[in-house]
């Protein structure tokens, strides 16, 4: 009973925060209908500038907004690569990925920051007396709200409504006089703002930021994405947006059962692929069984 009640504490404070990662993707792979490979570059961005931020004595929440701002404007280099240079989004988001890597090593001046003893977002209820997962479960839902919030606020909005005609139709929102171009800048940038503010969040939950941590988030992003999409098939937009904080949990839920088996941490990103797969299957084998 006492392995169950850690395994789901540790998915629901590892799964809100990664939430944010897989609302990011959310908006750029399902509202704009656009494969962008700039989140694996955005997160380890966000990550370091909060990790550098953190150890030059700068406030925790300013060192998050900071990572969050950083990853807004790798949104915005990888849409001005696809709207006026007109690279395909794919190719775009990959330039932009890879001139990332060199860019957050640059920032980190390391490969890896250690953040021990440093003050996080989440010490202040630590220092109350509560445990850090409790700490992490607490910001990381509050966050969460105030992100879904914010966000059904914004898609109710005329610049969200034109975002999601451009991803929708986009030859129907220009003949309204709806700029495609503007809309998937601003896509752009709030999808990477929230995949850069879940590395800031996971870089001072766990302890350290790495240069390489962006690899595989990809997958991971879409795995929470497709699993909130399964169990929540005809919600509304902020139904939708509420199943993949879900999914986001179930996905580190089911990572977390998987390495109950012994499995190897080097075969993270096998069982990530492989949860994906499943996911992705599940509504072909359920339309196969009615059938």
């Amino acid at each position: 009973m006492e392995t169950i009640i850690t395994l789901l504490s540790s998915a629901t404070a590892q799964g809100l925060l990664w939430s944010f990662l897989a609302l990011g993707v959310f908006l750029t792979f399902r509202i704009l209908d656009i494969p962008d490979m700039t989140a694996e570059g955005s997160f380890p961005l966000g990550g370091g500038i909060a990790a550098v931020a953190i150890t030059s004595g700068v406030s925790p929440v300013v060192a998050t907004l900071l990572g969050l701002l950083g990853g807004t404007i790798a949104g915005l280099v990888t849409a001005l690569l696809h709207t006026v240079l007109k690279i395909p989004a794919l190719l775009a988001g990959i330039i932009t990925m890879t001139g990332l890597f060199s860019i957050t090593s640059r920032i980190m001046n390391a490969p890896n920051i250690p953040l021990l003893g440093e003050n996080t977002i989440f010490s202040f209820l630590q220092n109350a007396g509560l445990t850090k997962q409790v700490a992490v479960i607490i910001i990381g839902l509050l966050l969460a709200i105030l992100v879904l919030i914010v966000l059904q606020w914004f898609f109710k909005t005329e610049l969200g409504l034109s975002l999601r005609a451009t991803g929708d139709n986009p030859m129907m929102a220009q003949t309204n006089g709806i700029s495609n171009q503007k809309m998937r800048v601003a896509g752009y940038m709030i999808s990477n703002g929230l995949v850069a503010l879940s590395g800031a969040l996971l870089v001072q939950n766990n302890g350290f930021a790495d240069v390489n941590s962006g690899i595989g988030t990809i997958v991971i992003g879409l795995a929470s994405v497709i699993i909130g999409e399964v169990l929540f098939k005809k919600a509304g937009l902020l139904g939708q947006m509420i199943a993949i904080v879900v999914g986001s949990v179930l996905y580190r839920l089911i990572l977390g059962i998987v390495f109950e088996f012994n499995v190897e941490p080097t075969d993270t990103k096998l069982a990530s692929a492989l949860v994906l797969i499943l996911a992705l299957s599940l509504p072909r084998l359920k339309l196969r069984k009615k059938n």
